[in-house]
Formats: C-alpha cells, sequence, structure tokens
C-alpha cells in the first residue's frame, strides 16, 4: 500500500479520517493529526442551505488549522447552484480538496434529496458536480455508498459518471442507504468500484483494526483507507497503520500517554467552546476511547456523572494513577469488543451537534 495523489496532493500515508457529524470538528482532527500517521483529514458534513445563507455554525465548521493538511471540506445539498456556491466557499477559506457527501443515511438529509439521495437522482447528481467543477480550481472528490437499497445498487455507475465529470477521487462506504450502519460493509462492491474507474479509490466501512483494514486493502486493491470510528477507539490507529505498511512494529502508547490524550483533547475542547459542550463532547470520546481498558465502563459512569471541569479531571487522574499503581481499577474488567451501544445510527446533524451525553448512554452520532 503505497502513497496516492488526488491530482497534485500527496496522500502519505494513504489513510484517511472519515467525516463523521459531530465528531470531526477542529478540536477532533487536530487530536488526531498530531498522533501521526493520517494523510487527509475531512470536515464533518456541512450543509450548503446554511453556508451559503450565511449560517455562524456551517461557517465555523469550515475552520482548520495548517496543522491539518492536506484538508478537505465536505459538503451536502441537492441545489447544484447552492453547491456550487458552497464548493466555491470552501476554496476562499483554503481547503486543499472539496468533497460532496452522497452516502448520508440520516432521513434529514434524504427527504430533502441530500447525501445518499443522490443515489436515486444521478442524472441530478451529474449536474451538481460539473457545475461545481465549472466553479472550482482545487480537486473535487466524491464520497458514496453502494445504493440506495439492495435492489438497487449503482455505486459502479455512478462512480463511472462521477470520473466523467472530473472527480479525481473517490471514496466508498461498503453498505447501502437503507442498511446505514447496520450489518458489515460489502468490500467486494468497493473492489468492482476500483476495477471500474481509472481514478484513486478509498474504502471504508468497518476498520477498527489493522488487520481488519490490511485484510480488506489486499483483497480489494483500493489506493486508501478510511477510518472513522476506529480513530475514536484508538487515536493512535493511523500512526500504527502507517508503522504495519513500512514494516515497523507497531506504536503502543502507555498508560500515562493515555492520560495525556483524554487531557489534551479536553484542554482543546475547553478552549473553543462553553464548558457544557466541552463536557459533552469530553463524554462523547471517552464513551470510545475506554473500550477495551481495563475497568473502562465503571470509569465512563463516572464520567457521565461529573457536572464540571474539575470533576471530570479529578475521575481522570482517579482512573490512570489507579492504573498504573494496580494495573486495575474497579472490578478490573475488560469489555468485549461489542459497541452496539456507542453509536447513533445517523448523521443528522441536528442529533450530533446538540446531544453528545445523551442521558450518560456514551452513545456517538456518525457519519459518511
Amino acid at each position: 500500500m503505497r502513497p496516492f495523489k488526488i491530482r497534485d496532493i500527496s496522500i502519505d500515508p494513504p489513510l484517511i479520517l472519515s467525516p463523521m457529524a459531530g465528531v470531526t470538528d477542529y478540536t477532533f482532527r487536530r487530536l488526531i493529526k498530531r498522533r501521526g500517521g493520517v494523510g487527509l483529514v475531512v470536515s464533518e458534513f456541512i450543509s450548503v442551505e446554511g453556508l451559503t445563507r450565511g449560517n455562524p455554525k456551517s461557517k465555523r465548521q469550515m475552520r482548520f488549522d495548517e496543522e491539518e493538511r492536506p484538508f478537505a471540506v465536505q459538503i451536502f445539498g441537492a441545489r447544484p447552484d447552492r453547491m456550487a456556491m458552497g464548493a466555491e466557499m470552501a476554496q476562499e477559506v483554503g481547503a486543499d480538496v472539496l468533497d460532496v457527501n452522497c452516502g448520508c443515511p440520516a432521513p434529514k438529509v434524504v427527504k430533502n434529496g441530500g447525501g445518499s439521495g443522490l443515489l436515486r437522482e444521478p442524472k441530478l447528481l451529474e449536474s451538481i458536480l460539473k457545475e461545481i467543477k465549472r466553479t472550482i480550481t482545487i480537486p473535487l472528490t466524491l464520497k458514496l455508498r453502494t445504493g440506495y437499497s439492495e435492489s438497487s445498487i449503482n455505486v459502479v455507475d455512478v462512480a463511472k459518471m462521477a470520473e466523467q465529470c472530473g472527480v479525481e477521487h473517490i471514496q466508498v462506504h461498503g453498505r447501502t442507504r437503507e442498511q446505514g450502519y447496520k450489518g458489515l460493509a460489502n468490500w467486494d462492491r468497493i473492489r468492482e468500484v476500483k476495477e471500474a474507474v481509472s481514478i484513486p479509490v478509498s474504502g471504508n466501512g468497518d476498520v477498527t483494526t489493522i488487520k481488519y483494514g490490511i485484510d480488506r486493502w489486499r483483497e480489494t486493491g483500493v489506493d486508501g483507507i478510511l477510518i472513522g470510528r476506529g480513530a475514536m477507539q484508538n487515536p493512535w490507529i493511523f500512526r500504527q497503520f502507517a508503522d504495519v505498511l513500512a514494516g515497523r512494529e507497531p506504536y503502543q502508547p502507555d498508560i500515562a500517554e493515555k492520560k495525556e490524550v483524554l487531557l489534551e483533547f479536553f484542554s482543546m475542547c475547553r478552549e473553543e467552546m462553553p464548558e457544557i459542550v466541552s463536557l459533552g463532547k469530553m463524554k462523547q470520546l471517552a464513551g470510545q476511547f475506554t473500550r477495551g481498558l481495563v475497568g473502562g465502563a465503571q470509569f465512563r459512569q463516572t464520567l457521565y456523572h461529573s457536572h464540571s471541569a474539575d470533576e471530570i479531571l479529578d475521575n481522570i487522574s482517579i482512573y490512570f494513577e489507579t492504573l498504573e499503581k494496580r494495573s486495575t481499577f474497579g472490578d478490573g474488567a475488560v469489555e468485549a469488543d461489542d459497541d452496539r451501544d456507542l453509536v447513533i445510527e445517523s448523521c443528522d446533524l441536528s442529533a450530533a451537534g446538540t446531544n453528545y451525553a445523551l442521558a450518560g448512554s456514551g452513545v456517538t452520532a456518525m457519519a459518511e
């Protein structure tokens, strides 16, 4: 697996932080980028209707730092003129790549024709891509699902059309819109796209371990791999993946470094947002990050019931200091690799943006 290029932009390593609504914001992207091994980061998906009408939240979602480059802005919508305007705004703020979302399965997005709803309207999608291509000079990329439903699989045809429109990189999530995030991603269909077009193709779906990602790459020959939820569970997954690709032993952080990552994230959140929001973001990350850690479930419960920054900091210190001294915490249990309770099967922005700590359940909103 070698670096690939989106026009003249080198994606090295060929590993991409997959956009997740309510997750891959300015703070989280920098946290992951600093751990190393990420070849491309992508914004949360941004509504062009909000963006082109001056919505402050939509504009904030385009904010990025130089350390994040190469950086892609992902937009969604169903009107060619608005999509082109949104793309132009992304170019003006300095984004390296403009990505079109044709994969989000959330009803709120699909009913307005955006996201994976565009898979039912390939002619409209073609118009959108052509209009954007006429408007911007930075590379245009596309995120797809395999089809709207199992009975209407059209990802290969859509990918071929996109290539003809000038799209320079295609990312395929191996599920249909009707699947949402259920079942396993179908990487055979991702392979079919790779074999059908000449532009780079990257695959997405279920990559939460290095072995799974390497196996899927070998089976499909894709140019790149996207990782979403896996980065919340393990912020070092990109660095570890890159180590394996380079023939090195994958990096293993110690307990002290794991503590520092949580503290770093919380500090960045507090700098960027009101305390109540930063508390929710911290609980959101901890809900995934502590999977597989000794006593992780009990630690999460203490965080979910923390109501101030001081409480969060105290509980983090107690947990990690206990682990360092005793190599255990609470009942010493390590949870099975089962995160069904941690995923809202939606990329609905309202769910992602306002309910970070839903009743202490540790859920997180997922996206394309």
